[in-house]
């Protein structure tokens, strides 16, 4: 069921959800301090694309550093991605086979907002 939900996901909003991470990801590797953006833009990227059968767990070893650039992170680019999904989410939920991956793009919406000391894991 993962892996259908995975491919209906990937036709209707996983793509165009992925590019716009890369986008961000590539505008971050452009200067140096915000390298770490950019990875964690494309690890989110590659979330975006393929998310069902996956979750995002919070690092233990993340500390105020990574609150410090989810702030940055949600006033360049994080707050744009984050209504992206709820756009998507909510266009996604208008039709019944739409509504887990409306759910999806709902959950998100909290990883796309604050993404450092994050980290994304396969559910068992």
């Amino acid at each position: 069921m993962r892996f259908i939900l995975n491919i209906i996901w990937l036709i209707f909003c996983g793509f165009w959800m992925a590019v716009g991470y890369l986008v961000a990801g590539i505008i971050c590797c452009v200067l140096i301090i915000t390298i770490p953006f950019g990875l964690a833009s494309f690890r989110i990227a590659n979330y975006a694309l393929w998310p069902f059968g996956r979750t995002v767990v919070d690092r233990r070893d993340a500390g105020a550093a990574s609150l410090l650039g989810n702030l940055i992170w949600l006033i360049f680019a994080g707050i744009w991605l984050a209504i992206g999904h709820l756009v998507t989410g909510a266009l996604l939920c208008v039709t019944i086979i739409g509504i887990p991956m409306g759910i999806a793009n709902f959950k998100m919406i909290p990883v796309s907002l604050m993404p450092l000391g994050k980290e994304i894991v396969p559910l068992p």
